[in-house]
C-alpha cells in the first residue's frame, strides 16, 4: 500500500490541536506504561539474579530453566487471558488486576524459603519460587496485551504509533534498570550478602504500586465504552484527550462503524473469528508476526546474555557489567523507532529490522567460528555483534510489532487477536528461553546464530508476502478494511 492510500483514510477528521488535552493523553500514556516498565523488569532480572538466586537455592541448571522459563509460558496464557477479559471486562479494570498480581507475585518470589543450609535444595521454597514467577508471568502477559490495546485505543491516528511505542520502550527501559540494578548489586553485595537476589527481585514492587493507584484515576478506552453502548462516557473520555471539535468527530466515526457492525448482525469475537475468512487470515497472520518477532532470538539474550558473553570467553562479572550495554542500546533504538514509527510504513520497518537483524546474526555466527576459543579479541568482537544486533531489533522490530498487533485487529474482537497472537509469541518465547541454555552448551554459539539467521530469512519472506500496512488510517477504518479483506487488495 503506497503512503497516499495509506494517509487518505481518516483525514476527513479535524487536525490535531495542542491544548490540555495533549497533556493529559502524555499523563495516561505514561501511567499506562508503567505495565510495560514491569513487563521488562520481570523479565530481564533473572539476567544476572539466576546465578546467586540457583547458588542460595540450591537449584540445578533444569530448575534454574524451569524457574526462568515458567515466567515465559505463564505469560502465554496471560496474554490469551488478559486479552478476552479485557474485550469483556474493559481496559482500564484489567491493567488495575494485573498490576495486583504484579505485587503479589513479587512477594512470593521475594519471601520464597531457602533450605535448612545456604546451598541446599528446598521443594517448600522451589514450588514459591515458581507460583511467584507464574503469577509474575501471567501478569507480564497480560500487560504485554493489554496495555498497547489501551494506548492504540486513546491515540489519534496520526500519532498512534509513537504513542503506543511508548510502551515498548518502557519495556527495554524496565530491562535496563533491572541490568543497571544487578550489577550495582552483584558488584556491592554479591561477594558478602546471601540473598542479594532477593533485592533485585523486590525493586519492581514499586512500579506495580505506581500502576494501580495510577491507573485509579485514568478513563476507560473510550472506543471499548462505545462498543458496550456508553457513548456519552466515551465522549466524555474523548473530550479530556482530544478538542471538542476532534472529540465529537471521533465519537460520530466510532459509533457509525460500531452500528454497521451491529446491523450486520454478525457474530462477535470468537465466532466472528472462525466465521470470516479475512479475520481468520489476519489473526494468522498476527500469530505469524508475534512468532517471528520471537525467532529472532531477542529474548534469548535479554535473559541470557551474561551466558552468551561467558561463552564467548568473559568473566562472569565481565559479563554482567557488559550486558549493561544490551539494555542501553536497546533504550536507544526505542527512542529512534518512536520517532519513525509515524514516518515509516510498519511493513518497510519490518523488511529494514529483519534485513540487520538476520545479517547480525551471520555475522556472530562467522565471528565465532573464525576467533578461535581463548583469543582477547573473540569476546569483544561478540559483544559488539550482539550489541548490534539488539539495537537492530529494537530499532526497527520490536516498537513496530506492538504497535502492527494492537491497531490491526476490529474492536469487538482486539483483546481476543492480540490475546492469541501474543500467546502464540510467549510460547515461541517459553520453548526458546527453556532451551536455550542447552542450544548453546550444544552447538556452541555459532550453531545458534546460524539457526537464528535462518529463521529469520524466512521470516523476509513471510512479511513481503503475507503482512498487510496499517499506519496512517484511523483503527476504523482498518476495521472495515481488515474485515472486508480490502487490506489485502489494497497491498
Amino acid at each position: 500500500m503506497s503512503n497516499a492510500q495509506g494517509h487518505s483514510a481518516g483525514t476527513h477528521l479535524p487536525s490535531l490541536t495542542r491544548g490540555p488535552h495533549t497533556k493529559r493523553l502524555g499523563l495516561i500514556s505514561l501511567i499506562a506504561c508503567f505495565g510495560g516498565l514491569l513487563f521488562g523488569y520481570d523479565t530481564g532480572v533473572a539476567n544476572g539474579a539466576e546465578g546467586p538466586m540457583a547458588m542460595e537455592l540450591g537449584l540445578n541448571l533444569l530448575q534454574v530453566g524451569v524457574v526462568i522459563s515458567s515466567l515465559v509460558f505463564a505469560a502465554a496464557v496471560g496474554a490469551l487471558i488478559a486479552g478476552q477479559v479485557a474485550d469483556s471486562w474493559g481496559r482500564r479494570k484489567t491493567i488495575i488486576a494485573l498490576a495486583v498480581l504484579f505485587f503479589v507475585g513479587t512477594l512470593f518470589v521475594v519471601f520464597s524459603p531457602a533450605g535448612p543450609e545456604p546451598g541446599t535444595f528446598s521443594p517448600a521454597g522451589f514450588s514459591v519460587l515458581v507460583a511467584g514467577r507464574i503469577m509474575l508471568g501471567l501478569a507480564v502477559g497480560g500487560a504485554s496485551t493489554v496495555a498497547p490495546v489501551y494506548l492504540a485505543e486513546m491515540a489519534p491516528y496520526e500519532i498512534r504509533g509513537s504513542i503506543t511505542g511508548r510502551n515498548e520502550l518502557a519495556i527495554v527501559s524496565g530491562q535496563l534498570a533491572a541490568f543497571v540494578m544487578n550489577a550495582i548489586l552483584d558488584t556491592w553485595l554479591g561477594e558478602s550478602m546471601d540473598g542479594v537476589w532477593r533485592i533485585m527481585f523486590s525493586i519492581c514492587a514499586l512500579p506495580a504500586l505506581v500502576l494501580f493507584f495510577g491507573m485509579l484515576r485514568m478513563p476507560e478506552s473510550p472506543r471499548w465504552l462505545v462498543e458496550k453502548g456508553k457513548y456519552d462516557k466515551a465522549l466524555e473520555v474523548l473530550n479530556t484527550v482530544r478538542s471538542p471539535e476532534r472529540a465529537l468527530a471521533e465519537a460520530r466515526e466510532i459509533q457509525a462503524v460500531t452500528d454497521k457492525e451491529r446491523q450486520k448482525n454478525k457474530p462477535l469475537g470468537i465466532k466472528a473469528v472462525l466465521t470470516n475468512k479475512w479475520l481468520l487470515r489476519i489473526v494468522g497472520v498476527g500469530i505469524g508476526v508475534a512468532t517471528m518477532q520471537q525467532l529472532t532470538g531477542i529474548n534469548s539474550i535479554m535473559y541470557y546474555g551474561t551466558r552468551v558473553l561467558e561463552e564467548a570467553g568473559m568473566t562472569a562479572q565481565q559479563a554482567v557489567l557488559a550486558n549493561i550495554a544490551f539494555g542501553v542500546v536497546a533504550v536507544v533504538g526505542g527512542v529512534f523507532a518512536l520517532r519513525n514509527m509515524d514516518r515509516l510504513d510498519r511493513r518497510t520497518t519490518f523488511m529494514i529490522g529483519l534485513t540487520l537483524t538476520t545479517t547480525c546474526h551471520l555475522l556472530v555466527a562467522f565471528a565465532s567460528m573464525l576467533l578461535p576459543v581463548g583469543s582477547a579479541l573473540r569476546p569483544i568482537v561478540i559483544l559488539i555483534l550482539v550489541v548490534a544486533f539488539v539495537a537492530s531489533m529494537q530499532t526497527f522490530l520490536s516498537v513496530a510489532v506492538w504497535v502492527w498487533l494492537a491497531e490491526i485487529f476490529p474492536l469487538h474482537m482486539r483483546g481476543l487477536g492480540i490475546g492469541i497472537s501474543v500467546f502464540f509469541g510467549w510460547g515461541t518465547n517459553g520453548v526458546l528461553t527453556l532451551f536455550f541454555p542447552s542450544l548453546v552448551s550444544g552447538v556452541g554459539i555459532t550453531g545458534s546464530f546460524f539457526i537464528f539467521a535462518g529463521v529469520g530469512a524466512v521470516a523476509l519472506y513471510f512479511v513481503a508476502t503475507q503482512v498487510p500496512e496499517a499506519r496512517g488510517r484511523t483503527l476504523e477504518a482498518l476495521e472495515e478494511a481488515v474485515s472486508s479483506g480490502a487490506i489485502y487488495r489494497s497491498r
